[in-house]
């Protein structure tokens, strides 16, 4: 099986609820993160890529690309678990009325869809927030310092990959506290409405990428138009047994 098909948490919409109990007991700081089409291809081409994602201790399946790549290597894809409708889920059965056992953090994107999602995304709770544009050591630093003994952060990271991979696992050593670490792409300028969502049905059938691709064809273009069939080749290319970029599949997993 292609190892980065296999790291998937595949689950069941029954099954989510267990989740969100699970990472709530975890006594060390976690990071949940979603693995889609393009950040597959991303993966095969950038080995380092390729390598943080078996740094994230859950990892969701997002988008029809990832469930035919499930069916292609011979495992059910379960339940579309895209972080844009699971984080604020999450974040609401995490968090609910015990606003004062944790403490929220937005990393990513730029004002004014940082502070606008953030708001969406936490509703009328107290948070703190930094841009994406700033040197990985000055997350930390800023986590660091805001960060309230005996509280739970739940930190979601919006900055685009590798970044912000690299920076929870960074964060993840740091701390000595249970805490969640959510890499969510565009989580937050989706939240702003920075960018609009499908409409429903379109997201019930998987063309969520196609309603993207036809309202920003001129950013979007490489990594639809171009991005599907490669990722095709791609899954092919694993699936028939040729290794990745000519190496070995033996990357180190870390257990959940």
């Amino acid at each position: 099986m292609d190892p980065l098909i296999g790291k998937l948490k595949l689950l069941d919409e029954a099954d989510t609820g267990s989740l969100m109990t699970e990472l709530r007991k975890r006594e060390t700081p976690t990071i949940l993160g979603f693995l889609n089409q393009h950040a597959y291809n991303i993966a095969q081409r950038h080995p380092k890529i390729y390598e943080s994602f078996f740094e994230v201790n859950y990892l969701l399946r997002d988008g029809v690309g990832i469930k035919m790549a499930c069916l292609l290597n011979g495992v059910e894809p379960k339940a579309n678990l895209n972080g844009s409708d699971f984080i604020p889920r999450l974040i609401e059965d995490f968090v609910g009325d015990s606003e004062d056992h944790y403490e929220l953090f937005a990393l990513g994107t730029q004002e004014p869809w940082l502070s606008d999602g953030a708001r969406e995304l936490f509703g009328d709770r107290p948070f703190h927030a930094l841009d994406g544009f700033q040197k990985s050591g000055d997350y930390l630093q800023f986590v660091t310092s805001r960060h309230v003994k005996g509280r739970f952060p739940i930190i979601v990271l919006a900055m685009g990959m590798p970044k912000q991979e690299q920076i929870a696992v960074q964060l993840r050593d740091a701390l000595d506290t249970p805490a969640l670490l959510i890499c969510g792409g565009a989580i937050l300028d989706f939240a702003a409405q920075r960018f609009p969502r499908a409409p429903l049905l379109m997201r019930r059938f998987g063309l969520e990428w196609l309603f993207r691709l036809l309202i920003e064809p001129r950013r979007l273009f490489k990594r639809y138009a171009l991005g599907i069939p490669l990722f095709f080749y791609y899954l092919s290319r694993n699936a028939f047994g040729k290794q990745r970029n000519g190496g070995d599949w033996n990357v180190l997993e870390r257990e959940p």
